[in-house]
């Protein structure tokens, strides 16, 4: 597939600190990509490096086929939403949106900017100003300003991070059928395991400035390549150097068979979380681990001794 935007052993180094270590990456056009790691792990670097905030100590940043390193932010084809916005509060909602457009000195602008709000579903509301719009409609207002311009890549820095939890997974699905409908290749920025998981068609974990694992989130979180990606895409049990899921690990107060691998246990406590139960056993060994089970599976008492079992499928061997 045709890439859009690639990068190609590219480092930024700062006084005493490598922020980005020799990465390498090939962004597929039209394609909804994430960038996933911890804070400090070089990713809004990267970011900033492929919008031109930042320049390259060496490397390339490739868009279009065209190295862009020399040029300023304003002379690459991209367009970036910030994690608090940015947009002019003495602007409506219309001018916010049309501004971009306006510097560029672009025809049909009021065309251009009713089609932007209908997409990001503000029609009615090109003339309130940002004060007067809630979180998720500033939100908007920040996408529909981007797109409006029609860039080759979309960059995302964070942009759920001041939504509440509620409004934050309705705007997920939002953005990933936002992206289907406009084409337009999106690379997001995110530490949050779940946003990068439900929106992605392809991440890259990073981890101290490189990258550790590249493909699909279910390649990823089901096959991670290493320790680092396996605990941090979510929850892992270590059993004897194996890791586990809690959703794959499984409770029996009777000894398990059909080839199932197993350890006795005993309980130590357990999680109420709605949809399932989390519960905690400690192996005979010392080791803990926390098996996910239906909440209608029957309670599991604190001191019952269980066996901890799970397929030999599920395991994930990992250096």
């Amino acid at each position: 597939m045709e890439s859009i935007l690639e990068l190609r052993d590219l480092v930024k180094q700062f006084p005493g600190h490598r922020a980005v270590d020799g990465i390498s990456l090939c962004l597929p056009r039209g394609g909804f990509f994430s960038l996933l790691g911890p804070s400090g792990c070089g990713k809004t670097t990267t970011l900033r490096l492929v919008a031109g905030f930042e320049q390259p100590t060496s490397g390339d940043v490739l868009l279009d086929g065209a190295v862009v390193n020399d040029r300023k932010p304003y002379e690459r084809n991209v367009s970036t939403v910030f994690q608090n916005y940015a947009l002019f509060p003495h602007l409506t909602v219309e001018g916010n949106i049309a501004f971009g457009l306006k510097r560029k000195s672009m025809s049909d602008i009021a065309r251009r900017v009713r089609e932007a709000l209908e997409l990001v579903r503000l029609t009615g509301k090109e003339s309130r100003y940002p004060a007067q719009l809630s979180g998720g409609e500033r939100q908007r207002v920040a996408l529909a300003r981007s797109l409006v311009l029609q860039p080759d890549v979309l960059l995302l820095d964070e942009p759920l991070a001041a939504l509440d939890p509620k409004l934050r997974k309705q705007m997920r699905l939002e953005l990933k059928e936002m992206q289907r409908r406009v084409g337009i290749t999106f690379l997001l920025v995110t530490h949050d395991q779940e946003e990068a998981l439900s929106m992605s068609d392809q991440l890259a974990v990073m981890n101290a400035g490189a990258i550790e694992q590249v493909g699909t989130p279910q390649d990823v979180y089901l096959r991670p390549s290493t320790r680092f990606v396996a605990g941090f895409l979510g929850a892992v049990n270590w059993i004897d150097g194996i890791g586990l899921r809690p959703e794959v690990t499984r409770l029996s107060r009777t000894l398990p068979s059909n080839g199932a691998r197993f350890r006795p246990a005993t309980v130590t406590g357990s999680v109420f979380l709605g949809n399932c139960v989390h519960v905690l056993a400690r192996l005979a060994t010392g080791e803990d681990a926390v098996a996910e089970i239906p909440r209608n599976n029957g309670a599991y008492r604190e001191g019952e001794a269980v066996h901890v079992f799970w397929s030999p499928s599920d395991e994930m061997i990992l250096p």
